[in-house]
Protein backbone atom coordinates (compact mmCIF):
# COMPACT_ATOMS: atom_id res chain seq x y z
CA UNK A 1 0.00 0.00 0.00
CA UNK A 2 1.20 3.66 -0.59
CA UNK A 3 0.57 5.78 2.30
CA UNK A 4 -0.14 9.52 0.86
CA UNK A 5 -2.39 12.34 2.22
CA UNK A 6 -4.58 14.55 0.66
CA UNK A 7 -3.20 18.42 0.42
CA UNK A 8 -6.28 19.65 1.87
CA UNK A 9 -5.30 19.26 5.33
CA UNK A 10 -2.69 22.08 4.28
CA UNK A 11 -5.99 24.24 2.73
CA UNK A 12 -4.95 27.48 4.28
CA UNK A 13 -1.54 27.43 2.96
CA UNK A 14 -0.10 26.82 -1.16
CA UNK A 15 0.24 23.79 -2.32
CA UNK A 16 4.07 23.76 -1.98
CA UNK A 17 3.91 23.60 1.72
CA UNK A 18 1.55 20.69 1.43
CA UNK A 19 3.63 18.90 -0.48
CA UNK A 20 7.18 20.17 1.53
CA UNK A 21 5.23 19.09 5.22
CA UNK A 22 4.14 15.48 3.61
CA UNK A 23 7.39 14.64 2.75
CA UNK A 24 9.10 15.63 6.05
CA UNK A 25 6.60 13.15 7.83
CA UNK A 26 7.25 10.65 5.52
CA UNK A 27 4.50 9.74 3.26
CA UNK A 28 5.19 7.81 -0.07
CA UNK A 29 2.74 10.33 -2.21
CA UNK A 30 0.17 13.02 -2.28
CA UNK A 31 -4.14 13.27 -3.36
CA UNK A 32 -3.85 16.45 -4.38
CA UNK A 33 -6.80 18.66 -3.46
CA UNK A 34 -9.24 20.69 -5.83
CA UNK A 35 -11.84 21.04 -3.61
CA UNK A 36 -13.22 24.55 -4.21
CA UNK A 37 -13.39 26.26 -1.28
CA UNK A 38 -11.51 23.97 1.25
CA UNK A 39 -7.96 24.83 -0.69
CA UNK A 40 -6.22 27.00 -3.41
CA UNK A 41 -3.80 23.89 -4.40
CA UNK A 42 -5.11 22.30 -7.78
CA UNK A 43 -7.93 24.82 -8.99
CA UNK A 44 -9.48 23.32 -11.80
CA UNK A 45 -10.63 26.69 -13.70
CA UNK A 46 -6.63 27.00 -14.48
CA UNK A 47 -5.68 23.84 -14.71
CA UNK A 48 -3.11 23.87 -17.52
CA UNK A 49 -1.65 27.57 -15.57
CA UNK A 50 -0.61 24.57 -12.41
CA UNK A 51 -0.18 21.79 -13.82
CA UNK A 52 3.52 22.31 -14.45
CA UNK A 53 3.95 23.58 -10.66
CA UNK A 54 2.09 20.30 -9.19
CA UNK A 55 4.54 17.65 -11.95
CA UNK A 56 7.75 20.07 -10.69
CA UNK A 57 6.83 19.85 -6.83
CA UNK A 58 6.13 15.50 -7.00
CA UNK A 59 9.57 15.68 -8.46
CA UNK A 60 11.03 17.68 -6.11
CA UNK A 61 9.55 16.54 -2.97
CA UNK A 62 9.80 12.63 -3.97
CA UNK A 63 5.83 12.33 -3.57
CA UNK A 64 4.56 9.80 -5.82
CA UNK A 65 1.24 11.62 -7.43
CA UNK A 66 -1.80 8.99 -6.11
CA UNK A 67 -5.52 10.49 -6.67
CA UNK A 68 -7.13 14.18 -6.90
CA UNK A 69 -10.13 14.99 -5.30
CA UNK A 70 -12.85 16.86 -6.81
CA UNK A 71 -16.41 16.28 -4.99
CA UNK A 72 -18.70 17.50 -8.16
CA UNK A 73 -20.04 15.56 -10.71
CA UNK A 74 -20.43 19.00 -12.95
CA UNK A 75 -19.76 18.19 -16.20
CA UNK A 76 -18.02 20.49 -17.08
CA UNK A 77 -15.92 20.21 -13.65
CA UNK A 78 -15.37 16.78 -14.36
CA UNK A 79 -14.13 17.55 -17.83
CA UNK A 80 -11.46 19.87 -16.84
CA UNK A 81 -10.32 17.41 -13.86
CA UNK A 82 -10.27 14.10 -16.49
CA UNK A 83 -7.77 16.48 -18.95
CA UNK A 84 -5.64 17.85 -15.93
CA UNK A 85 -5.24 14.52 -14.58
CA UNK A 86 -4.28 12.73 -17.58
CA UNK A 87 -2.09 15.50 -18.54
CA UNK A 88 -0.30 15.27 -14.85
CA UNK A 89 -0.14 11.77 -14.51
CA UNK A 90 -2.60 11.64 -11.88
CA UNK A 91 -4.37 8.07 -12.21
CA UNK A 92 -7.35 8.59 -9.93
CA UNK A 93 -9.97 10.83 -9.52
CA UNK A 94 -12.22 11.00 -6.34
CA UNK A 95 -15.70 12.22 -6.71
CA UNK A 96 -18.96 12.56 -3.98
CA UNK A 97 -21.67 9.99 -4.75
CA UNK A 98 -24.17 13.21 -4.95
CA UNK A 99 -27.98 13.25 -4.53
CA UNK A 100 -29.64 11.95 -0.83
CA UNK A 101 -30.00 9.21 1.71
CA UNK A 102 -32.73 7.04 1.68
CA UNK A 103 -34.24 8.23 -1.42
CA UNK A 104 -34.93 5.80 -4.79
CA UNK A 105 -34.76 8.08 -7.08
CA UNK A 106 -32.03 9.91 -5.85
CA UNK A 107 -29.86 6.88 -5.58
CA UNK A 108 -30.82 5.46 -9.57
CA UNK A 109 -29.67 9.18 -10.98
CA UNK A 110 -26.49 9.40 -8.87
CA UNK A 111 -25.49 5.62 -9.97
CA UNK A 112 -26.52 6.50 -13.78
CA UNK A 113 -24.63 9.97 -13.48
CA UNK A 114 -21.67 8.01 -12.19
CA UNK A 115 -21.87 5.26 -14.76
CA UNK A 116 -21.44 7.98 -17.88
CA UNK A 117 -18.26 9.69 -15.79
CA UNK A 118 -16.58 6.51 -15.19
CA UNK A 119 -17.14 5.88 -19.53
CA UNK A 120 -15.37 9.39 -19.67
CA UNK A 121 -12.41 8.68 -17.25
CA UNK A 122 -12.00 5.63 -19.26
CA UNK A 123 -11.43 7.56 -22.49
CA UNK A 124 -8.96 9.95 -20.63
CA UNK A 125 -7.10 6.49 -19.08
CA UNK A 126 -8.16 7.30 -15.33
CA UNK A 127 -9.84 5.62 -13.06
CA UNK A 128 -13.10 7.48 -11.07
CA UNK A 129 -13.71 6.65 -7.84
CA UNK A 130 -16.69 7.15 -5.37
CA UNK A 131 -17.09 6.78 -1.53
CA UNK A 132 -19.80 6.45 0.35
CA UNK A 133 -20.71 9.71 1.69
CA UNK A 134 -22.83 11.06 4.91
CA UNK A 135 -26.22 12.14 3.35
CA UNK A 136 -25.58 11.47 0.07
CA UNK A 137 -27.65 9.07 -2.06
CA UNK A 138 -24.61 5.80 -1.64
CA UNK A 139 -23.84 6.35 1.97
CA UNK A 140 -23.59 2.64 3.41
CA UNK A 141 -23.01 -0.77 2.35
CA UNK A 142 -25.72 -1.97 0.53
CA UNK A 143 -25.70 1.64 -1.40
CA UNK A 144 -22.31 0.81 -2.38
CA UNK A 145 -23.40 -2.35 -3.28
CA UNK A 146 -25.78 -1.16 -5.95
CA UNK A 147 -23.36 1.12 -7.35
CA UNK A 148 -20.66 -1.68 -7.67
CA UNK A 149 -23.44 -3.76 -9.52
CA UNK A 150 -24.72 -1.10 -12.41
CA UNK A 151 -21.43 -0.03 -12.72
CA UNK A 152 -19.23 -2.16 -14.92
CA UNK A 153 -16.99 0.21 -16.38
CA UNK A 154 -12.89 -1.28 -15.48
CA UNK A 155 -12.28 2.36 -14.77
CA UNK A 156 -14.80 3.12 -12.37
CA UNK A 157 -13.93 1.81 -8.31
CA UNK A 158 -14.87 2.63 -4.86
CA UNK A 159 -12.92 4.78 -2.53
CA UNK A 160 -13.74 3.37 0.96
CA UNK A 161 -13.80 6.10 3.75
CA UNK A 162 -13.96 4.12 7.11
CA UNK A 163 -15.36 7.35 8.87
CA UNK A 164 -18.31 7.66 6.66
CA UNK A 165 -18.95 4.23 7.48
CA UNK A 166 -18.53 4.43 10.83
CA UNK A 167 -21.10 6.97 10.94
CA UNK A 168 -23.48 5.37 8.98
CA UNK A 169 -23.53 2.86 11.84
CA UNK A 170 -21.42 -0.21 10.43
CA UNK A 171 -18.46 -1.59 11.46
CA UNK A 172 -15.78 -0.22 8.73
CA UNK A 173 -13.94 -3.42 8.94
CA UNK A 174 -16.36 -5.32 8.03
CA UNK A 175 -18.05 -2.99 5.57
CA UNK A 176 -14.44 -3.35 3.56
CA UNK A 177 -14.61 -7.05 2.95
CA UNK A 178 -17.78 -6.82 1.56
CA UNK A 179 -17.21 -4.25 -1.26
CA UNK A 180 -13.20 -4.73 -1.57
CA UNK A 181 -12.85 -6.48 -4.76
CA UNK A 182 -13.62 -3.45 -6.41
CA UNK A 183 -11.52 -0.91 -3.91
CA UNK A 184 -9.15 1.62 -5.69
CA UNK A 185 -8.60 3.93 -3.51
CA UNK A 186 -9.07 4.37 0.43
CA UNK A 187 -9.73 8.01 2.18
CA UNK A 188 -8.66 6.78 5.44
CA UNK A 189 -9.18 8.93 8.96
CA UNK A 190 -10.56 8.48 12.38
CA UNK A 191 -14.01 9.70 14.05
CA UNK A 192 -15.16 10.23 17.59
CA UNK A 193 -18.50 9.30 17.73
CA UNK A 194 -21.64 8.98 15.16
CA UNK A 195 -22.66 12.41 13.89
CA UNK A 196 -22.82 13.76 11.00
CA UNK A 197 -19.60 15.39 10.64
CA UNK A 198 -16.12 13.59 11.16
CA UNK A 199 -15.25 16.10 13.87
CA UNK A 200 -12.15 18.58 14.96
CA UNK A 201 -9.59 17.63 11.97
CA UNK A 202 -7.02 16.76 15.48
CA UNK A 203 -9.68 13.89 16.29
CA UNK A 204 -9.53 13.05 12.60
CA UNK A 205 -5.85 12.06 12.83
CA UNK A 206 -5.99 7.99 12.79
CA UNK A 207 -5.93 6.86 16.09
CA UNK A 208 -7.83 9.28 18.41
CA UNK A 209 -11.22 7.88 17.34
CA UNK A 210 -13.36 5.19 17.56
CA UNK A 211 -12.55 3.02 14.49
CA UNK A 212 -10.34 -0.19 14.30
CA UNK A 213 -8.24 1.19 11.76
CA UNK A 214 -5.49 -1.20 12.40
CA UNK A 215 -8.35 -4.46 11.66
CA UNK A 216 -9.15 -2.30 8.62
CA UNK A 217 -5.60 -1.81 7.00
CA UNK A 218 -5.58 -6.20 7.85
CA UNK A 219 -8.44 -6.46 5.82
CA UNK A 220 -7.01 -4.32 2.93
CA UNK A 221 -3.52 -6.38 3.08
CA UNK A 222 -5.24 -9.80 3.43
CA UNK A 223 -7.36 -9.25 0.45
CA UNK A 224 -4.22 -8.04 -1.41
CA UNK A 225 -5.28 -4.19 -1.75
CA UNK A 226 -2.08 -2.48 -2.81
CA UNK A 227 -3.52 0.88 -4.14
CA UNK A 228 -3.04 4.59 -2.20
CA UNK A 229 -3.99 4.78 1.33
CA UNK A 230 -4.81 8.75 1.56
CA UNK A 231 -5.43 10.65 4.79
CA UNK A 232 -8.05 12.95 4.38
CA UNK A 233 -8.53 15.65 6.86
CA UNK A 234 -10.95 18.75 7.00
CA UNK A 235 -11.65 21.43 8.47
CA UNK A 236 -7.76 22.66 8.85
CA UNK A 237 -8.15 25.57 6.78
CA UNK A 238 -7.62 28.30 9.65
CA UNK A 239 -5.20 25.84 11.74
CA UNK A 240 -1.43 26.87 11.43
CA UNK A 241 1.00 25.02 9.92
CA UNK A 242 2.26 23.08 13.11
CA UNK A 243 -0.87 21.76 14.07
CA UNK A 244 -1.69 20.21 10.52
CA UNK A 245 1.93 18.94 10.28
CA UNK A 246 1.19 17.21 13.83
CA UNK A 247 -1.67 15.79 12.50
CA UNK A 248 -0.24 14.53 9.24
CA UNK A 249 3.16 12.86 10.91
CA UNK A 250 0.82 11.45 14.22
CA UNK A 251 -1.03 10.04 11.67
CA UNK A 252 1.70 8.73 9.42
CA UNK A 253 2.95 6.74 12.17
CA UNK A 254 -0.35 4.92 13.03
CA UNK A 255 -0.15 4.54 8.84
CA UNK A 256 3.14 3.07 9.44
CA UNK A 257 2.49 0.81 12.33
CA UNK A 258 -0.54 -0.39 10.83
CA UNK A 259 1.18 -2.26 7.92
CA UNK A 260 3.92 -3.23 9.79
CA UNK A 261 1.28 -5.21 12.46
CA UNK A 262 -0.05 -7.04 9.49
CA UNK A 263 3.04 -7.96 7.72
CA UNK A 264 2.32 -5.48 4.81
CA UNK A 265 5.89 -3.64 5.67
Amino acid sequence: MKLGANSVLFGGYDMETAFKCLAMAGYDGVEVSAIDGMSEHLVLDRWREIAPDVKRLSAEYGLELLAMEQPSQDSDKMESAFQAASEIGIPIINCGPGGKSNDEESLVASIEALGKLANRAESYGVTLCVKAHVGASIYNTPTTLRAMEAISSPAFGIDMDPSHIHRADENPVEAIAAVISRVKHVHIRDCKGRQHGPGAPEDQANGRGDIDLVGYVRVLHENGYDGPLNLEVIGAKEYSVEQCCVIAAETKGHMQASLQACGAR
